[in-house]
């Protein structure tokens, strides 16, 4: 599907019955040929939006998968970059393509870094989190953060009641719902479990300031909203 180099029906109706991480193990070779990476054009809005704020020293990306985020960390980050994802398989196709990165195997919702990043991001990692679930993962950016650092990343507006994609990811989220509740072991993935206003209360709770700013270059909705916007939340403190 996708693409001659994308995963075939089978391989994706495999990788939904398994776990999370071992559906991610298994689709991680073609994983870049689906449309489940994170595009080019997110990334280059972000790196772009986050320019009037660097340099930055540390990076980190956080659920970083293949390592996409790289084409946002490497130009902003003077220092060393590291992405963590509890997915070898998806570890193993970053480690190939970044060499030159640290890459560390780790659960998210327990992150092992303490005040050693200046900057983290994350791209489209936040529907494999149950909402019980991000207060542990924020707070984990946090601690990883020193004391003044940003943790950012894009979050797309939610498509209006009367279009076409509203109803197909609330007939998504619904399926994936009842695949929950009648196998196991569960995959998480759900795309309408992120408002902005929760995802900004939670990082409130967290101990960050949030703000955010429109990524303009990613076009505007009909009321004129923006498609996209990158949430910046600081840690209280000043740079080093």
């Amino acid at each position: 599907m996708f693409s001659p180099h994308g995963p075939s029906l089978r391989e994706l109706a495999v990788q939904a019955l398994s776990s999370v991480e071992r559906g991610y193990d298994l689709l991680a070779p073609k994983f870049d040929h689906t449309p489940f990476r994170t595009p080019d054009g997110v990334l280059d809005a972000t790196t772009d939006a986050l320019r009037v704020f660097g340099p930055f020293d540390r990076g980190l990306d956080v659920c970083c998968g293949t390592g996409a985020g790289m084409r946002t960390l490497k130009p902003l980050c003077r220092g060393r970059v590291t992405g963590v994802d509890f997915s070898s398989g998806m570890l193993a196709q970053a480690r190939s393509a970044h060499p030159d990165a640290e890459w560390v195997q780790a659960d998210v919702r327990a992150l092992p870094f303490g005040e050693a990043f200046d900057l983290a991001v994350s791209f489209g990692a936040f529907g494999h989190l149950l909402p019980a679930e991000r207060p542990a993962v924020f707070a984990g950016v946090h601690r990883a953060l020193r004391p003044g650092g940003l943790f950012a990343f894009p979050l797309g507006a939610p498509p209006p009641v009367t279009s076409g994609w509203y109803w197909a990811l609330l007939g998504f989220d619904l399926a994936m719902r009842v695949r929950n509740a009648v196998w196991r072991p569960p995959f998480v993935m759900y795309y309408r479990t992120c408002p902005l206003h929760a995802v900004r209360d939670d990082l409130t709770a967290a101990g960050f300031t949030v703000t955010t700013v429109p990524l303009a270059s990613l076009g505007r909705r009909e009321d004129g909203s923006p498609r996209y916007r990158l949430v910046l939340a600081r840690k209280a403190g000043k740079p080093a």
